[in-house]
């Protein structure tokens, strides 16, 4: 589906982008379709913001982390040469022996090298990063597809249409249910018809602020492990 020498992604395209395996490649799609999305719908509400235009910042961000690329610059202004952690390990080794702590030399090595590496903790933000991308992508990137192709191009209020679009939502609150994007979709939906251009922006606001409220909640789980990714059991 094309809108001027825009496409409008499809539900299957949509779909299809979920299903990449590669992180990286996977997040470069759903940052473009994002836009896409974006634009299909202010064609139509105008240029306001609805939540795939922070969608797509917000996955360009995510990934610079995905691809390491925030973590790289924070390092490269911490550090001015390569840690030298690992030429005093024979030594750490030796002293965590003495404290009596029972293992061979080769894993307590393997667990005192994952607590100096710091790419550890930049591959774990990374994973947490990039599946919680694809989550919120496959989930609401779909329903706004889904939107545009059964409703956005009614030329009429038809409150049937998006009555069904709504009908396969999932009722209830987040994380399982889905009556925010209900809500949200049917306002958008509104500010498709409506001619006053501040209850217009209204209506879009708070839409926006609906969706964003099952992402973040939906998102929680992996925002926490983003956001630990870097913090060690002391036990280990």
């Amino acid at each position: 589906m094309t809108q001027g020498f825009t496409p409008i992604p499809t539900v299957a395209q949509v779909e299809a982008i979920a299903a990449q395996t590669d992180p990286i490649i996977r997040n470069l799609h759903i940052t473009l379709c994002y836009h896409q999305l974006a634009q299909a719908i202010a064609a139509r509400t105008g240029l306001q913001a609805n939540w795939c235009t922070f969608a797509t910042w917000a996955s360009k961000q995510a990934g610079q982390t995905i691809r390491h690329e925030d973590f790289r610059r924070t390092l490269e202004l911490l550090l001015n040469r390569q840690p030298t952690a690992m030429q005093v390990m024979p030594d750490v080794i030796a002293s965590t022996q003495a404290l009596g702590v029972r293992g061979q030399p080769a894993a307590i090595q393997e667990s005192v090298s994952e607590i100096l590496n710091p790419l550890a903790a930049f591959q774990n933000a990374s994973h947490a990063v990039g599946q919680g991308n694809k989550k919120v992508f496959e989930e609401i990137g779909r329903e706004f597809a889904r939107f545009i192709e059964h409703c956005l191009s009614d030329p009429v209020y038809t409150p049937e249409h998006i009555t069904s679009f709504c009908a396969a939502l999932r009722p209830g609150d987040p994380p399982d249910g889905q009556d925010y994007l209900r809500r949200a979709f049917t306002r958008y939906y509104q500010a498709c018809f409506e001619p006053d251009p501040k209850m217009r922006a209204e209506l879009m606001l708070l839409a926006n602020i609906e969706i964003g409220c099952h992402e973040q909640t939906r998102l929680q789980p992996e925002i926490t492990a983003a956001m630990n990714a870097a913090i060690i059991d002391y036990r280990d």
